[in-house]
């Protein structure tokens, strides 16, 4: 990414931009929405990834651990997929400085449409892989199925992010306050 027409704002620090495209600090920061970078969008994915992942993960092995059927072991990893999901920028705002009350919104506001599109897609992949939603822990297929789903879900939901970061809108949200 070309940063020669960087403003001189000196309020940012190098650590504002970690792992986020300037394109959405600028587009956030002053009003005009500017399409973001591919390579913003596969980060801000990857970061909403990693909680849905954890999450899924563990409720999945929570529910086949328990016996669970499969219609409430999926409700299980898919409200933890969004609880580690949302925790991560929740997080992130806070030791920013905001209240629990805006953190809670920014967080919402950031990772709704992402994690929602990833759960859908990941569950998807997981329900019409045959014979997975019967596999247990210990089976190739259950952790096969999960991670290809996870592979797939990261593939659609990039551009997604792509679009909404390049709006002002998801992971943009976030990036405001850190």
């Amino acid at each position: 990414m070309d940063h020669s027409a960087h403003h001189t704002d000196t309020t940012h620090t190098p650590i504002d931009h970690e792992g986020h495209g300037h394109a959405a600090h600028h587009a956030t920061h002053q009003g005009t929405h500017r399409g973001a970078s591919w390579s913003t969008a596969a980060k801000a994915t990857l970061h909403c990834l990693t909680g849905c992942a954890i999450g899924e993960i563990l409720g999945m092995a929570i529910g086949t651990a328990l016996l669970w059927g499969n219609v409430p072991t999926m409700v299980l990893a898919i409200a933890l997929a969004f609880l580690f999901g949302y925790s991560f920028t929740l997080f992130a705002v806070l030791r920013a400085g905001l209240d629990l009350k805006s953190a809670i919104k920014v967080a919402l506001a950031a990772d709704t449409v992402s994690i929602a599109v990833m759960e859908l897609v990941d569950n998807a992949i997981v329900a019409l892989t045959p014979g997975a939603m019967d596999a247990q822990l210990s089976d190739g297929l259950f952790w096969a199925a999960l991670l290809g789903g996870f592979a797939v879900a990261f593939l659609i939901t990039t551009p997604v992010n792509k679009w909404m970061i390049g709006r002002g809108k998801g992971h943009a949200v976030a990036h405001a306050h850190h």
